[in-house]
């Protein structure tokens, strides 16, 4: 019995050695030997020991004496490995991107382009490559307090695209299309969409976590209208209003409701200066940005799966079709 499980053991072991080019591992010819015999696993502690010294013996072998001698005992299980499929490799097919697509990477320029900027930079460029399109390099910044612009970085991101040979054909910085986020702002606001809260952002943060309504939502359109021109015209200094839009207020995630849109930063920003003083935050401004540059498909990290959620609001008040 002992000499009959030890053969079951040679040949796991070199089947694990020849498939993966360097000494079994005890664990993988383990867990092969008792999906094969389930009858042995009362016996694992003392199969153990018998492991190991098959083990030692292979590890003493040659790659080459290693298929050799799984050849001698065992052809079929070169065959199985030889059968089995290389995982697939390359870019996954994209769904409605045969007649091209349209594919942005838009980082905020507030520090140099890392690892995973390079990887969003070349995945990106490289679909494009496969269907056809434009890729487009967006620089997210409209933030100039809290993830403020460094006016070099602008630079290394369009130098390092080209250096990974992922040239855009086109290059957008949103802190100098804001005009464009207040005309979306104004029609949003007419359609319904948005609304001027003066609250403290303490007092709507309780509001929002009981899933009650700001008392500033239904403010009519003619009054949103009014308090928005407010907010642009210099009536209202920092924190004392910002732009909503409309969800569900009692969206079971409390970060979907009634997101902020645009708020008041006095900051100059590194590239416009003082031009603006109301400024869209990021998911307003990168949802119709998408919108205006015709994006077709955006990736997104797990972690800016809300943003999503959000956005798609915004999309349906507006009548656009998301990404």
């Amino acid at each position: 019995m002992t000499e009959e499980i030890r053969e079951l053991i040679e040949k796991f072991a070199l089947q694990n050695a020849v498939k993966y080019r360097s000494a079994p591992n005890h664990g993988a010819v383990m867990g092969k030997l008792m999906g094969e015999r389930p009858d042995l696993r009362p016996r694992a502690r003392e199969i153990a020991p018998l492991i190991a010294s098959v083990l030692r013996d292979i590890e003493q072998m040659s790659p080459e004496q290693w298929e050799a001698r799984l050849r001698e005992i065992a052809p079929e299980l070169i065959e199985e490995i030889g059968a089995r499929k290389e995982p697939a490799k390359g870019l996954q097919p994209l769904e409605g991107a045969e007649g091209g697509v349209v594919m942005r990477f838009a980082p905020n320029p507030n520090g140099p382009p890392t690892l995973g900027s390079a990887r969003g930079i070349i995945i990106n460029s490289e679909y494009v490559k496969m269907y056809g399109g434009k890729f487009i390099l967006r620089f997210d910044d409209t933030d100039p307090v809290n993830k403020r612009p460094m006016l070099e970085a602008y630079d290394w991101y369009i130098e390092d695209c080209r250096w990974l040979g992922a040239e855009p054909h086109e290059i957008v910085a949103a802190s100098q299309r804001v005009e464009k986020y207040y005309e979306v702002a104004e029609e949003l606001i007419r359609r319904g969409g948005a609304y001027v809260c003066l609250c403290e952002q303490s007092a709507f943060k309780a509001l929002k976590d009981a899933a009650r309504a700001c008392p500033h939502r239904d403010h009519t359109v003619d009054e949103n209208l009014d308090l928005w021109r407010r907010m642009l015209d210099g009536s209202f200094k920092e924190g004392e209003a910002v732009l909503r839009v409309k969800t569900d207020i009692k969206h079971k995630d409390p970060a979907i409701r009634d997101w902020a849109g645009f708020r008041i930063v006095t900051k100059s920003h590194p590239l416009v200066g003082d031009r603006y003083r109301v400024w869209p935050l990021l998911d307003f401004e990168s949802a119709v940005e998408d919108h205006l540059l015709g994006v077709t498909h955006i990736l997104r990290g797990k972690d800016l799966i809300d943003s999503e959620r959000r956005q798609r609001y915004l999309y349906d008040h507006m009548g656009w079709v998301y990404p």
